[in-house]
């Protein structure tokens, strides 16, 4: 891809409007597609995305967008930055306009409902016009690399050039790129890691401290470790930046919005007060957890964790006994 090459950012949230601001400020001519026009406009207008990262600058070079076939004309890649639950929809929206001369990227963390399909099966199956996919994944909290704090990431693809490619083009001083060729466990990390975070906030909220939280941690990323290794993932994988990384930065930031919902559980809020506190972000561990928790029952798979989060989250355990029996059986 040249340098002055565009690149298109779907979903204007936190995420995609940091990628955006980034690619932008390397002499990329970005299109960020917004879901709601109104945003668009202001974000064109005001040279700042109020709503999902307020304060930040977004450069000339990014152009804010309702329109599909905008966002998409003339781009040599298209990142997905959408929630992992609304990736397929998106994807087929946008299919007309994929050709295969574009490299699709996805930052979605997360298991499909139902199917139990990673995102990048997603995208195979909604895409078939695209040869070359990658996903980027690691301890990416949008509002540290908006502010250029040094942040590290992987680039996952099976096409090695792909993977190179990708890992160029958004790799910055601050912004560390590392090509990996294991998909499949860096995607199993990423929707895993939100569950453990989920688990993690119950910990902070019910003040169990910080020895229980480590013990709680090392649970999920031995469940982590299981289920990545029964789909063929390299255990490497899971000890690396996409596994226990992200499964720290998680766990432990005040950005996080997964530790934000166990912490909102264990003030005895219910999931939809806590979904209107995060102001149209999203908590992709809620639903992952029903996902991730089919996906192991399916295959015979003993994650203690993953199946309390499921109990108290879909059939009213109570949190205080789940931690308890959590913590008895490690």
């Amino acid at each position: 891809m040249k340098k002055a090459g565009k690149i298109a950012v779907i979903g204007a949230g936190s995420w995609g409007t940091a990628l955006a601001i980034l690619l932008g400020e390397k002499g990329y001519k970005v299109s960020l597609w917004a879901r709601r026009e109104e945003l668009a406009d202001e974000i064109n207008k005001k040279r700042e995305n109020g709503q999902y990262l307020k304060g930040i600058k977004i450069p000339s070079s990014v152009s804010s967008t309702h329109s599909m076939k905008d966002a998409i004309e003339n781009s040599g890649m298209v990142v997905f930055a959408v929630p992992s639950e609304f990736l397929r929809h998106t994807a087929k929206s946008f299919s007309g306009f994929i050709d295969k001369s574009m490299i699709v990227v996805h930052v979605a963390k997360g298991i499909e409902e139902n199917t139990g399909k990673l995102m990048s099966k997603v995208l195979e199956e909604e895409l078939p016009e695209a040869k070359s996919i990658a996903v980027l994944s690691g301890p990416n909290h949008a509002e540290e690399v908006a502010v250029k704090l040094p942040t590290a990431t992987v680039v996952a693809s099976e096409n090695k050039s792909t993977r190179e490619l990708v890992a160029k083009v958004f790799c910055t001083p601050y912004f560390k790129t590392y090509p990996h060729d294991d998909v499949t466990g860096v995607e199993i990390c990423g929707a895993i890691k939100n569950i453990v975070a989920i688990a993690i906030g119950v910990c902070d909220g019910l003040r169990f401290g910080d020895n229980s939280k480590a013990s709680i941690l090392t649970l999920g990323l031995s469940e982590m470790s299981i289920i990545a290794r029964k789909f063929g993932a390299k255990r490497e994988t899971c000890y690396g930046l996409a596994g226990v990384g992200d499964l720290v930065a998680t766990c432990y930031s005040n950005h996080s919005r997964n530790r934000f919902v166990g912490e909102g559980l264990a003030k005895g809020k219910s999931i939809a007060q806590i979904n209107k506190e995060m102001h149209g972000m999203v908590a992709e561990g809620i639903k992952n957890t029903k996902a991730v928790y089919q996906l192991c029952k399916n295959n015979g798979l003993e994650t203690p964790l993953i199946a309390h989060a499921h109990k108290v989250l879909y059939q009213g355990m109570d949190l205080k006994e789940a931690i308890d029996q959590l913590l008895d059986i490690i």
